[in-house]
């Protein structure tokens, strides 16, 4: 297992000091939030792509992927009634792939609750119907370049629309393409019935990213989520991917944030591994 975080962790922060600091820290990854780059990743130019991955891995870090995705810009909806802003939202999601393969990214994570929630008005199969297109769509560049379009599961009340794993497993098999698969993400497997073990081995066959934060919006370690279980359960599934720290609460500051999070992930990840030999 690697480790990596979420670079809006470092707001207002250059990408090559974010970079810089990762590395410093241990960290083997840096996930990206597109709009932290620009408005639109259109213009964002071959140039400079070539330069975010070149510097990125002269420092020893992979650029692991997008999320974040439909921030910006303004207007983008994936299940909205009028075609024309699905058309819009979908051509979106491709360029992003584009963009995450062109920098050595390897997955698109789709949260983006506040631009995929059910409107009132418009039926529920009818999302799934436009949000499945969507989603396949995307995956279909994904294929093309390498990168895999992840469905992320989004608890109320901050979604409306694949609530927890079950419903994004649903969606993903679906959709049936094999660069669409699921993500968990450890705050939002804390507001699920099932245990978190439950969750991950009964989803493994379709797992490729994990986000590691607290259920309380903060980094590993930074409340009452223990992630002793969590690392022992993606042991048991030979899980060999990243472990993104993805905080909602940007105190006390990045590098705290950063050093702590991945001191205690690694201690959790040793008592796991104790644990799994015994």
């Amino acid at each position: 297992m690697k480790f990596a975080i979420c670079n809006e962790t470092y707001e207002g922060w250059a990408f090559e000091d974010q970079v810089r600091s990762v590395a410093e820290i241990g960290y083997h990854g840096l996930e990206l939030a597109p709009f932290t780059f620009a408005e639109n990743v259109n213009n964002i130019s071959p140039r400079r792509r070539r330069e975010l991955r070149t510097f990125a891995a002269d420092h020893g870090v992979e650029l692991t992927g997008l999320h974040w995705l439909l921030v910006s810009p303004k207007g983008l909806y994936l299940t909205d009634p009028d075609p024309a802003i699905r058309r819009k939202t979908v051509r979106y999601l491709q360029a992003q792939v584009r963009f995450c393969g062109d920098i050595g990214g390897r997955q698109v994570v789709l949260g983006s609750h506040n631009q995929r929630n059910v409107i009132d008005g418009v039926e529920y199969e009818d999302a799934w119907k436009y949000a499945s297109e969507g989603i396949h769509a995307a995956s279909e560049v994904g294929e093309e370049y390498g990168v895999f379009f992840l469905v992320e599961p989004l608890p109320e009340p901050d979604c409306n629309f694949i609530l927890n794993l079950a419903e994004a497993r649903s969606m993903v098999e679906f959709i049936g393409h094999p660069n669409c698969r699921m993500m968990v993400d450890v705050k939002s497997m804390c507001a699920e019935k099932k245990p978190i073990k439950e969750l991950i081995v009964g989803n493994s066959d379709l797992l490729e990213y994990v986000h590691a934060n607290d259920a309380n919006l903060r980094g590993p370690g930074f409340g009452e989520t223990d992630f002793v279980p969590i690392f022992a359960a993606l042991k048991s599934i030979g899980y060999q991917g990243f472990i993104s720290v993805e905080v909602f609460n940007y105190n006390p500051d990045p590098v705290t944030i950063a050093k702590e999070s991945l001191r205690y992930m690694k201690k959790c990840m040793g008592e796991a591994g104790r644990a799994h030999n015994l």
